[in-house]
């Protein structure tokens, strides 16, 4: 089947004012195509591909209802919001997906109109939406609404939560959709839950109770106080009749659900139903990840983000690792298990990764000493805490980029009181196509000022496995280990363990012309340029591996400072503040005053794209680093 004969409906859809247009019994096939649009696409375009597939009849039924973009639809984590992508005039370009200055990887108001906030981090869609609604209101814009999609493990952030604590208190109007893929939350379904799902959504139901608020608003009668109490004693009354009540219904929002979240016509009319409504509400929604491709639906974790794969047979194209160095991830969990099997006091936690970092090794073999808090970085630093405080030698791993979301709790609940915790920084750097949400750049920055904590990078695998091994010795403090996302060097790279004296350094090559200071594996880089540099120009380049940005090793500086007049800092991080920021420092402090070229990030947002290609155009590649040593 052509794809014209693929798409007939669908590629009439260029905006969902096209959308809206159709009836209402033509969404279905619509879904439908939508669908397999994704499949077709995904297939060949690597991305996030179960998530977006189980709410395609919620992206339809939303553009559909809402009058978008003047309505205001906020995603919450950006990898289910695809359908959302195509139906709102991306259609096309949407082969560019996560592409080298193609389409964003995540929604993003500076791509689409309709994209109204950024997410690529989880829970933060009820704040944004609420702030949204907040000010429709006070700029007296009553026709807007403004509607919240949360959802794929979000609502375990405690983000959420402060945002619907606020919504509970502050007079609005917003709709948030809860987009249940199995999740704790789940309720059983009844006849008699049934039954006041049709009540409390029924049109006649509805427009009676919002006039007789009204009345007796105008009477004085209904202040916001009675208001919520009269809610309280409604939610009572459900909770009396279907002996349970929900989290929601005891915060004062109005819950409508569950509902089939694959009943495109069902939730359309439910929509319709409560759009109006006013006062803050909660539509709860089930749906399966990896709805209509059967692999997925059987496998959602493989399937979260599952590469190429062959569509009609639903196989993976799996790239043949045989002769290749093993990735960082797989190096952390392989030796994470090694060391717990040698010391009882180390636990796993990880922020709802733990296939993504490979904790899942430890946690097959042992899963009473692993953790999974779900998307809550905040609670895994501090529940790390926690465990330290009693003795414990937690290894917590956290992408670099959500690392951001638990600052104060590192430094409050970590260093402050010098404990014991390991803080493994997965994804640092530059991490690819996931884009600027998630490049891991600003980690070397913001844990350099912070009290009381070692702070290393490995330059390859052998490194990252002495470095864990190191950190759980005893008293050693609160020690951060930052790797990047990718493969390693070695092959064989199970070696014995060794500790590394912490803030000592080290230098790989010796030379007279320059210095180059690396921090990570991005040495591997200069490693090369240094080499073509001294064979095509004649220099005589030093190179030193500085495996610690805090603390630094004075004594191997002090060397570089009186023998160098040049000095090349190399770091895969946001200069500012970073590592050659250190280097210049104590370069001033102790009065020498070479000339220092640093290479990283500059003060920018970095896009989407291959690894090597951010590389170049950041100035970090090769030919990059080649160029700077033969003309600095």
């Amino acid at each position: 089947m052509t794809e014209e004969n693929s798409y007939q409906l669908l590629n009439t859809i260029d905006s969902p004012n096209d959308l809206r247009k159709l009836d209402i019994n033509q969404l279905t096939e619509i879904c439908k195509e939508l669908r397999q649009k994704i499949v077709d696409e995904l297939s060949c375009n690597p991305g996030h591909f179960a998530s977006s597939l189980g709410v395609v009849e919620l992206t339809v039924a939303l553009h559909y209802v809402f009058n978008t973009p003047y309505d205001r639809i906020v995603w919450d984590v950006g990898h289910q919001a695809y359908g959302h992508k195509i139906l709102t005039g991306r259609r096309d370009s949407f082969k560019t997906n996560r592409k080298l200055n193609g389409l964003r990887p995540f929604p993003s108001p500076e791509e689409s109109i309709y994209d109204t906030f950024s997410c690529g981090h989880a829970s933060n869609s009820i704040s944004a939406a609420l702030g949204m609604a907040i000010a429709a209101k006070l700029k007296k814009e009553n026709k807007r609404h403004i509607v919240a999609v949360i959802g794929d493990g979000a609502m375990t952030g405690g983000l959420a939560f402060e945002g619907l604590n606020n919504a509970s208190m502050d007079p609005n109007n917003l709709l948030i959709i809860l987009n249940d893929n199995n999740m704790s939350i789940d309720r059983n379904t009844s006849g008699m839950e049934q039954y006041l799902l049709n009540l409390q959504t029924s049109e006649s139901y509805n427009f009676v109770r919002y006039k007789l608020s009204q009345l007796f608003s105008k009477m004085g009668i209904l202040t916001e106080d009675r208001r919520k109490r009269i809610i309280r004693f409604n939610n009572s009354i459900k909770s009396v009749l279907m002996h349970q009540q929900n989290v929601f219904e005891g915060m004062n929002i109005r819950y409508f659900g569950p509902v089939d979240g694959h009943d495109v016509n069902g939730l359309v009319k439910v929509l319709n139903d409560i759009k109006d409504m006013k006062g803050p509400r909660l539509l709860h929604i089930h749906t399966v990840k990896g709805k209509g491709f059967e692999p997925a639906e059987k496998e959602a974790t493989v399937w979260h983000a599952p590469g190429m794969f062959d569509k009609e047979t639903g196989e993976r194209i799996i790239q043949d690792e045989e002769g290749l160095p093993p990735k960082f991830q797989d190096v952390f969990g392989e030796t994470l298990l090694e060391l717990a099997k040698q010391n009882n006091k180390i636990m796993g936690v990880t922020p709802a990764m733990p296939t993504g970092c490979s904790m899942n090794i430890m946690q097959k073999d042992m899963p009473e000493r692993v953790f999974d808090v779900g998307i809550a970085e905040g609670h895994a630093v501090t529940f790390s805490g926690g465990m330290a405080k009693e003795g414990l030698l937690p290894f917590c791993n956290i992408y670099s980029s959500f690392m951001q979301r638990a600052y104060d709790n590192f430094i409050h609940d970590v260093a402050l009181l010098k404990l014991n915790v390991v803080l493994c920084l997965d994804r640092a750097g530059l991490v690819g196509e996931d884009g600027p949400t998630h490049h891991g750049i600003f980690d070397l920055a913001y844990m350099r000022p912070i009290p009381n904590v070692t702070i290393a990078s490995p330059l390859d695998e052998t490194e990252l496995r002495n470095l864990m091994y190191t950190a759980q010795l005893p008293d050693k403090g609160p020690f951060v280990i930052r790797y990047p996302r990718g493969r390693g060097s070695f092959v064989n790279w199970c070696c014995q363990f060794a500790e590394i004296h912490i803030g000592k350094g080290r230098k790989l090559k010796n030379g007279t012309d320059m210095a180059v200071i690396s921090l990570g594996s991005i040495g591997k880089v200069a490693e090369q340029a240094i080499l073509r540099a001294e064979k095509d120009y004649g220099k005589s380049i030093a190179w030193y591996d500085l495996r610690f940005l805090k603390p630094l090793d004075e004594e191997m500086l002090q060397e570089i400072g009186q023998h160098f007049e040049k000095i090349i800092t190399l770091e895969d991080g946001i200069l500012n503040g970073g590592m050659g920021s250190a280097v210049l420092e104590f370069m001033n402090d102790h009065h020498f005053y070479p000339q220092v070229y640093r290479i990283g990030v500059h003060n920018k947002f970095v896009q989407h794209g291959p690894i090597e290609e951010l590389y170049r155009i950041c100035g970090m590649d090769e030919d990059s680093i080649y160029k700077v040593l033969t003309t600095f």
